[in-house]
């Protein structure tokens, strides 16, 4: 089974997103780990994709699209939303879940809950604080770029059009922890 986070982020810097995901980190001081150089580290084991962009001009992309709609221009909206999908650590040995294994799953769950929006989609195997849990990283950009069907757990008219921000609603939540679930079992 897993658990679903969610965070709220109402920086404008979605670069940082990709570096915390790519590059080892302090998580108790929230701070890259730099070598002896003062370069950043990589991680050692992390599969990375982009939905609707390119992952390493995620940035870029966002930005772009930011100001084509004329949205997040306010220092109090929120930019993105990152979620977190933590796998339970028998799921190694008793599912075979691998970290290629619950990136492809994700991956493939993004592309169902968040047609339209640009995704950043990274599984990390280390686990939080090295406790060797496998889990999968979703930022998106909270304004959604291309038009998808509308859905039931949609609050408002225009949730489904592209140029329209993402509500992460309890009903939202709910269904998206529903197919978490559904993940998980299969």
């Amino acid at each position: 089974m897993a658990i679903l986070k969610h965070i709220a982020s109402k920086s404008s810097n979605y670069g940082a997103a990709l570096e915390y995901l790519i590059f080892k980190h302090d998580e108790l001081r929230k701070t890259p780990i730099l070598d002896q150089n003062g370069n950043r580290i990589m991680r050692d084991e992390f599969y990375l994709d982009g939905l609707n962009c390119e992952p390493y001009s995620f940035d870029a992309a966002c930005q772009q699209l930011n100001r084509e709609y004329q949205k997040n221009k306010n220092k109090n909206e929120i930019k993105s939303h990152h979620y977190i999908i933590s796998f339970d650590p028998a799921d190694a040995s008793e599912c075979d879940l691998t970290g290629e294994k619950a990136q492809a799953l994700c991956l493939e769950l993004v592309k169902k809950i968040f047609p339209g929006y640009q995704a950043l989609v990274v599984t990390h195997t280390d686990g939080h604080n090295a406790s060797g849990n496998i889990h999968t990283h979703i930022v998106i950009n909270s304004v959604r770029k291309y038009s998808a069907d509308r859905e039931p757990y949609m609050s408002q008219p225009h949730d489904h059009e592209a140029g329209y921000k993402h509500r992460s609603t309890d009903k939202f939540l709910k269904y998206f922890k529903q197919e978490v679930m559904d993940m998980c079992h299969r």
